[in-house]
């Protein structure tokens, strides 16, 4: 199994940042692909960025050029870099984790991951 834990969310102002954290512990092999999704009051959770065990990374159209998701494959944690917050921006965020076999969402975004971590909340403000 895979726990997801995340930290790292808060408040921003609009333009500001922040980076989220997801430590994995578990089966390694559980956590190839790994990614985040986002959910606001009242709309479906979305995915926003996704990495894959051979580096290559998804992003929604919505963050690209302003948001960054990396993994220190060592200490088996995700992150996401996120730059230029807009108040859109404000979610629910959550991590998530699968295997080769069943991580093809890190190509589409779709929210169909296995493990899920809790989601830190976010709130970017005008």
């Amino acid at each position: 199994q895979v726990q997801l834990v995340e930290s790292g969310g808060g408040s921003v102002q609009a333009g500001g940042s922040l980076r989220l954290s997801c430590a994995a512990s578990g089966d390694a092999w559980r956590t190839y692909c790994m990614g985040w999704f986002r959910q606001a009051p009242g709309k479906e959770r979305e995915g926003v960025a996704a990495i894959n065990g051979d580096g290559s990374t998804k992003y929604a159209d919505s963050v690209k050029g302003r948001f960054t998701t990396s993994k220190d494959i060592a200490k088996n944690t995700l992150y996401l870099q996120m730059k230029s917050l807009k108040p859109a921006a404000t979610a629910m965020y959550y991590c998530a984790a699968d295997s080769q076999f069943s991580g093809s969402w890190c190509r589409d975004l779709r929210p169909r991951a296995n493990y899920w971590g809790q989601g830190p909340q976010v709130t970017v403000s005008a």
